[in-house]
Parts: structure tokens; C-alpha cells; sequence
């Protein structure tokens, strides 16, 4: 449920990628035992490679390397990779496209608004989204349009009183809530000719 894409207008696209760059390159990535530590390993080596191969895929296909991209230098051992920010992300690009379960953000263009909308809609995926504004009506007209199963205001936001779960693709039913019990119960229908004496 992480943030992968990050849609931004052209106008403000160079200098968030900048920006995202800098931070993402200053997490300190290493044993999840160490308080110290902002990002620890992927489960299994064979996640590892498919991120990396993500990482490859990308550059082959034109976007923009702005921060990590490989396995950090200073860990031997682990299924580490490094947190990895890419800009001038094509939308239908793999990166883009796909699932990469990995620490790999996109930075990509849009010419405005009504596109960035657009641009969010355009993918096969849907579990979970972020509008960032400081004007509240606006995040929530914004929200309205997008095709997600969470939208947050300004960040990621979960609460697992509340069902979670995606559109299209992703996070099929839902779980947490109310609605998260309803995959545990089966409706029944009663076609009565009249009305039973305890609803009179």
C-alpha cells in the first residue's frame, strides 16, 4: 500500500524530484534491529532481484536515475536496496505500471490538474492514494475522482477500524471494519406472502 507514483506539474517536477531525491538519499538503510535504521531488507533474495530488475527496466526505457538504484555499498549480507527515486517517469512505462513491492518511487509530469487526475486513474492498480494540497475542498473533490479504495490528504493514511482495500486489481474484497466482516457472512433472502407477527 505504499506510494509508489508521485504525479507533479510540469512546472514543479524538476525541483520535487530534486527535492524527493535528497531525502530518499538520506534514509539510512540497514539492520531493522538498529534503532537508527529507516529501511531495513526485502524478505527474500528473489524480491531483491526483481526490484533491481525493475531498476534496469527503467533506465532502459528512458526515466531518469535521480538517487540509488543499486544494493548499498556498505551491506554484503541482506536483500537490501537502496531507497531509489526515478523522474521523467513515462505513465506507461513498466515502473509505472506494475507492482514493484520495493523501494522504488516515480516522479511523473503532468500538464495539469485535470491530467494528474487522469494520469492516477491510468493503471491497472487502485488500493491506495494521496492528495496533497493545503486546501481541504480541493482534496476532497480530488479524492472523489480518483479510482482508489483509500485516499489520504497530504500522505499515506490507514485505520484498521475502517475496511481496506482496492479498486480494479488490487486488494480484492476488503478487511478491517465492518465491511472487512462481511466476507465472513452469507445473506439470506425470505420471500414471505405476508407479514410475520414480530414486525407487526
Amino acid at each position: 500500500m505504499s506510494l509508489t507514483r508521485v504525479i507533479v506539474t510540469k512546472s514543479r517536477h524538476d525541483e520535487f524530484a530534486e527535492a524527493l531525491g535528497s531525502a530518499f538519499g538520506s534514509v539510512r538503510v540497514g539492520d531493522p534491529f538498529d534503532p537508527e535504521t529507516q529501511l531495513g531488507p526485502l524478505a527474500l533474495a528473489k524480491q531483491q532481484e526483481s526490484v533491481l530488475r525493475y531498476i534496469r527496466t527503467a533506465q532502459d526505457e528512458g526515466a531518469t536515475l535521480v538517487t540509488g538504484g543499486n544494493r548499498p555499498a556498505h551491506l554484503d549480507r541482506g536483500y537490501f536496496v537502496e531507497p531509489t527515486v526515478f523522474s521523467n517517469v513515462d505513465n506507461r512505462s513498466t515502473i509505472a505500471q506494475e507492482e514493484i513491492f520495493g523501494p522504488v518511487l516515480s516522479v511523473i509530469p503532468a500538464e495539469n490538474e485535470e491530467h494528474a487526475i487522469e494520469l492516477a486513474n491510468d493503471t491497472p492498480y487502485g488500493l491506495n492514494s494521496a492528495v496533497f494540497t493545503n486546501d481541504v475542498d480541493r482534496a476532497y473533490q480530488v479524492a472523489r475522482r480518483l479510482r482508489s479504495g483509500t485516499v489520504g490528504h497530504n500522505g499515506f493514511k490507514t485505520d484498521t477500524r475502517m475496511g481496506f482495500g482496492g479498486f480494479k486489481q488490487s486488494g480484492v474484497g476488503r478487511e478491517g471494519g465492518i465491511q472487512g466482516l462481511f466476507a465472513y457472512l452469507e445473506s439470506k433472502t425470505v420471500l414471505l406472502d405476508g407479514t410475520p407477527t414480530r414486525f407487526q
